[in-house]
This record gives structure tokens, C-alpha cells and sequence, in this order.
């Protein structure tokens, strides 16, 4: 896996006020989290695909396989949760002592369709948005400096760090390292584990030197200045209404 790419997205969801992305994400995020109704994850989902589609993707098959790799932790879930004792229910499929029932199965379902709506709304609320404007706009919503300072330089660095592991593991395969279950590889991997620490640290200090050579002084200043427009008016209310929509057949 690459960390130099990016996904990138030039649909209308770009020019939208990013202070109002960040409100529109964690209100649909916190209701499709508490929804369950069937109904109501079926209008969270048409909402997430507005998203998604607003956000214009440059690369939807890399955007598609990131969102199943973020969620991969749902493979656990489904081996776990529809066979778990704790569900009690109508036995729908039996294997040996363990019995999936009908509400584990559709306790997992729903687990799942939640998890792929709220991922795909945030990531087309990134893709389509710097993370210096998410960060201003957070700011400008009054998030704390030191956290929203400590939050965009953690993504900046964090694609340096994954280059930098990529770069030691092409080493250590160049030199014929072969992953298995020995004590020879296990410390194999807590030396890269050390070296990239080593080496994550040597470079923060670096990019603490340049910044202080730049005027650093303890602060980061967000100055970019947003302004409301029809197109934020019109996005506004259209996830309004299928955020009504949603709580509605959730309730009724």
C-alpha cells in the first residue's frame, strides 16, 4: 500500500463551507449511530451516497477499497457477534456447539451497514476537503488550538511515517527477510518497530528546528475566513430532511 497518493474530490461537495461539512458529519454520523430501524438505515444509506457522489472522487475504485479496508474489523464482527451466546433468538444456522440466530444476524447486519454509512460520509467529507480547512474550520467552530495543531500535524506525518516503514520493509525483503512465526522474525520486527521510533523521533525534531527557523513561537494561526452561500444553504437542507427522514422511521 502507497501512502504518497491521495484521494482527491472536485465535486460540488468541494465549495461547500467546510465549517458546515463538520456539522453536517458528526449530526449524521451521531444519527445513524443511533438509529436501528431497517427503514431509517435505508435513508441513512441514500444519504451517504449523496455524499459520496456530491464529493465527486477522482478515483472511486481506490476510494471503494479503502472504505472496505478501514472497515475490515467487520470481518471479526461477523465471526463473533450472529454466533454469540449472549443473543438469544431463533437458531437460523447451526455449527457444532455454536447456533447464529436470527437476531444475532441481524444484529450484525445492522452493525455493518452503519459502520459503511458513517465511513463513506467521512471520508467524502475528507476527500473533498483539505485537512488544513477541516482544521481551520474546527477552529473557527471554537475546537481547542493545541488539539486542532496536534491533529493536522498528525496527518501531515502520519503519510511520512507509513513512507518511511514502507521504505525499511523493501530493506529488509532486499536482504532476503521472509515473514514467519520464529523467534528470528519476531525480533526482526521489534527492530523495525525500534528503528522506525528512532527515526520518527530524529525527524519531529527536525520539523521542530525548521519550523522555529520559520517564526514558530507555540501557535498555529487558522486565518482562513469562510462566508455562507446558496450551494451551503441548499446542502443544508437537503441532509436536514434526510436527517428528519431518518430519525422519523426510526421512531415510528
Amino acid at each position: 500500500m502507497s501512502y504518497s497518493s491521495e484521494l482527491s474530490g472536485s465535486g460540488a461537495l468541494s465549495r461547500v463551507d467546510p465549517r458546515l461539512k463538520v456539522i453536517i458529519l458528526v449530526v449524521w454520523s451521531v444519527i445513524i449511530a443511533l438509529s436501528w430501524d431497517l427503514r431509517a438505515l435505508a435513508a441513512g444509506l441514500l444519504g451517504s451516497i449523496i455524499l459520496v457522489v456530491l464529493a465527486g472522487c477522482d478515483q472511486k475504485a481506490k476510494f471503494i477499497k479503502r472504505l472496505f479496508l478501514i472497515n475490515s474489523f467487520l470481518i471479526f464482527v461477523w465471526l463473533v457477534v450472529p454466533f454469540s451466546f449472549s443473543v438469544p433468538g431463533q437458531t437460523l444456522l447451526a455449527i457444532g456447539p455454536l447456533k447464529m440466530t436470527n437476531e444475532g444476524f441481524r444484529l450484525t447486519f445492522i452493525l455493518t451497514v452503519k459502520a459503511l454509512e458513517i465511513t463513506a460520509g467521512a471520508m467524502a467529507m475528507t476527500v473533498s476537503t483539505s485537512t488544513f480547512d477541516l482544521m481551520a474550520a474546527a477552529r473557527a467552530m471554537g475546537a481547542p488550538e493545541k488539539l486542532t495543531a496536534m491533529t493536522a500535524l498528525m496527518i501531515r506525518y502520519i503519510r511520512v511515517v507509513g513512507e518511511e516503514f514502507e521504505r525499511l520493509v523493501w530493506a529488509m525483503r532486499i536482504r532476503g527477510f521472509v515473514p514467519k512465526l520464529t523467534i528470528h522474525c519476531l525480533r526482526s520486527y521489534a527492530n523495525l518497530a525500534g528503528i522506525l521510533l528512532v527515526r520518527g523521533l530524529d525527524r519531529g525534531e527536525r520539523v521542530h528546528a525548521a519550523m522555529l527557523c520559520r517564526g514558530y513561537k507555540g501557535r498555529f494561526f487558522f486565518d482562513r475566513q469562510y462566508q455562507l452561500r446558496a450551494l451551503d444553504g441548499y446542502v443544508a437542507l437537503v441532509f436536514f430532511i434526510l436527517s428528519a427522514l431518518v430519525v422519523i422511521l426510526d421512531v415510528i
